[in-house]
């Protein structure tokens, strides 16, 4: 089975840590890193040890004339995200590019359109779309425990302070660019990727635990017609979250973390019929006024979930590009949906102007 060159633009936590990990891991069976792009000269260096000897460059650029290249994996900084997988697109490059895909639908639209006009294959890594605990909730909701859901909350909530380059506004900094796609992108597939997606509510803050002009605050309401509430927070204040996911049907709720996954739900037909009572109900002889009760049947799974969002599900990404470009597979990430998506943070940007102090 032929294997693939792989270009590596950026040796940061995502291109080292996250995609250069996957590619030196057993799981990797179709790439090869022949190249890789890094402005920092020890990491170039290090680079060439961990890839084994692989040819460094110092600037994207120099891929343009390499014509032994499959893919190149644009882990550079997100602001350079969409001028950089533009060029490469025009030179007929395949591109992965790390999230976020763009600042908004113009850019990614555009980076679509690019693509298919040089026939290259363009993607965009978010790999929790495909995470082990996002897809037994799936797996949950298609069995209809729950019944119809009413509201979905996702939760990427954490308790830590930051001052790199990801809290400023000039680098596409910020909770919604850097950690809300993920999110985001979940709570946009709850509601099918609906061009209809409104956002009715969004509120954005920077708190005194952000060193730079960004938001580490976020919290927005996602709707469309026909489909859930859905409920996102992005919140870098908050220690005591305890999920990452609640789905709440019309017979019960779903609870998913990284981890873990419980279900509490009641079956239709268990429990016996309760007509309505227009009245007080009322208990014993001196018709003592009571609040309804009864011994109601239900079922709770719980379960640990193996698997991980940057193993399994980076594998499944990477599966899905070595069949797009070898066999014109299907992709899981498909750019015209998530192009929605970034339409959507780009009006919660809009709607939520902050000062620029960079």
């Amino acid at each position: 089975m032929k294997k693939l060159n792989v270009a590596i633009i950026g040796q940061g936590r995502s291109g080292r840590d996250i995609h250069g990990n996957y590619f030196l891991s057993e799981l990797n069976t179709h790439f090869n890193v022949k190249y890789v792009v890094e402005a920092d000269k020890t990491r170039r260096d290090i680079a060439k040890e961990e890839y084994k000897d692989c040819i460094v460059f110092e600037d994207y650029t120099a891929l343009f004339d390499v014509d032994d290249v499959d893919l190149v994996v644009n882990a550079s900084y997100s602001h350079m995200h969409y001028p950089i997988t533009k060029d490469l697109l025009a030179h007929g490059k395949n591109v992965l590019v790390e999230k976020p895909f763009a600042r908004n639908r113009y850019e990614c639209d555009d980076l679509i359109k690019t693509a298919k006009e040089k026939g290259a294959v363009l993607s965009v890594f978010q790999q929790s779309m495909v995470a082990p605990y996002y897809l037994k909730v799936k797996e949950l909701l298609a069995q209809n425990l729950i019944g119809n859901v009413l509201q979905v909350n996702i939760r990427y909530n954490g308790f830590s302070r930051r001052w790199d380059w990801q809290t400023l506004q000039s680098k596409m900094g910020g909770n919604v660019y850097n950690t809300g796609p993920h999110p985001l992108g979940l709570a946009m597939d709850f509601l099918d990727f609906s061009e209809e997606t409104r956002v009715a509510y969004s509120k954005l803050a920077s708190s005194e635990m952000f060193s730079g002009d960004a938001e580490n605050f976020a919290k927005i309401i996602l709707t469309a017609p026909g489909k859930p509430v859905v409920d996102v927070e992005i919140n870098s204040t908050d220690p005591y979250t305890d999920y990452n996911m609640k789905i709440i049907g019309e017979r019960g709720t779903i609870k998913a973390s990284l981890g873990k996954y419980s279900c509490k739900y009641i079956t239709p037909g268990e429990n016996p019929d309760q007509p309505v009572k227009e009245e007080f109900i009322y208990e014993g002889e001196n018709k003592k006024p009571v609040y309804c009760k009864e011994n109601l049947i239900s079922h709770e799974i719980s379960e640990e979930i193996k698997g991980s969002v940057f193993t399994e599900a980076v594998h499944a990404v990477y599966e899905s590009m070595y069949s797009a470009i070898t066999e014109g597979g299907e992709l899981l990430i498909k750019p015209e949906l998530f192009a929605r998506l970034y339409g959507v943070i780009a009006q919660i940007h809009d709607q939520n102007p902050l000062e620029r102090k960079f």
